[in-house]
């Protein structure tokens, strides 16, 4: 859905960086499932690393979409006191679907008891307490209609 945002603002004229959290953590080096990269304090911290990439490519003019798994209040609130234009989005998509779809095998390698800290699931999660946007998983929205009803929120509030 992000990548879709991120194509039609482009499309729009948008000066647009779009970030995947996939993707950043292959640039800082975080990648090996480790606790050191995958338990609370490191994904706090790499979380922090992405908010102050945010805050530098956005103090140039420039517009940030960055899709990731933003599991702590610390870094909501960071965002908010310091991301001039800043929107929270959130999709709310239960474990059950997660559990389903498991691209990456994360679900199943935690089942078979070879992968730990898995957010959700032995690492809590701290659930955005006000996201500016949230769409409730239901299995008739792709990211092609998700991508539309938030770019409509984002323009109801004068942020395209």
């Amino acid at each position: 859905m992000a990548n879709e945002v991120a194509v039609r603002l482009r499309a729009d004229g948008r000066p647009l960086v779009m970030l995947d959290g996939d993707e950043l953590r292959a640039v800082f080096g975080a990648v090996a499932a480790t606790d050191t990269n995958h338990g609370r304090q490191g994904r706090l911290a790499l979380a922090m690393q992405y908010a102050r990439l945010c805050q530098l490519i956005g103090a140039q003019g420039i517009s940030v979409v960055i899709a990731t798994i933003s599991l702590f209040h610390e870094v909501h609130e960071w965002n908010r006191a310091n991301l001039p234009g800043y929107f929270e989005a959130y999709l709310k998509v239960p474990l059950e679907e997660l559990r389903r779809r498991d691209p990456k095998g994360i679900y199943r390698r935690f089942d078979e008891g070879t992968l730990s800290s898995v957010a959700g699931l032995d690492l809590p999660v701290d659930e955005p307490t006000a996201p500016d946007w949230t769409a409730e998983f239901t299995p008739d929205r792709g990211a092609a209609a998700l991508a539309t009803e938030l770019i409509s929120e984002l323009q109801k509030r004068k942020l395209t």
